[in-house]
């Protein structure tokens, strides 16, 4: 399979855990990944427990990929070309919920900015084998919704960020300036918000 810049590409084993044997491309599997994405919104839409927990964060990613992969929810236990190492998984993702928790009960950041930082922390920390980008924009909107009252990032703009494309190019580029430690250019990637 080839994969957009940015993406995890899966190991040997990671693609065995694919529950459909017979896909073979990318947009096939786009495809069933969008599909189960959409059941997994049905459910957070339903949800009303807490959020900014490391087992919501496993539960989600469960709901959104779990129809297409049998590792869905689990926390790799391999090396990729972005994430920590994955004997931190845990560790780290606990704190980054501690964090978030810790920044809107005493208003650090405007809610907005919140979500975003909070976004880059789950992306770098990359806790599960792929759809980790996806599943950090769905866990901020969700903080965003749930803990700051605040309606959703358009992530896309009107997009698809699967897709190679302008839109694509400027969200990898934010996040690796993020990386580098200058947040701007993803705050400014979201766009204009009353919040910020």
């Amino acid at each position: 399979m080839e994969y957009p810049d940015g993406a995890t590409p899966l190991d040997p084993n990671e693609l065995g855990g694919l529950k459909f044997k017979h896909v073979t491309t990318r947009e096939e599997l786009d495809e069933l990944e969008q599909a189960n994405i959409e059941s997994g919104m049905r459910w957070l839409a339903r949800y009303r427990g807490e959020v900014l927990t490391d087992a919501f964060a496993a539960a989600l990613h469960e709901r959104l990929f779990g129809e297409v992969w049998d590792w869905a929810g689990s926390f790799r236990r391999t090396g990729k070309n972005i994430g920590i190492d994955p004997i931190h998984i845990r560790v780290e993702l606990r704190t980054l919920m501690d964090d978030a928790r810790y920044w809107a009960a005493h208003e650090t950041y405007p809610a907005s900015e919140a979500a975003v930082r909070f976004h880059h922390r789950l992306v770098q920390i990359h806790p599960f084998p792929n759809g980790n980008g996806r599943h950090a924009r769905i866990m901020a909107d969700a903080m965003l919704t749930r803990i700051h009252g605040a309606p959703p990032i358009d992530w896309a703009g009107g997009r698809d960020l699967g897709q190679i494309g302008e839109r694509r190019t400027a969200y990898i580029a934010a996040l690796r300036a993020a990386d580098r430690g200058d947040i701007g250019p993803l705050i400014a990637f979201i766009g204009p918000r009353a919040d910020l």
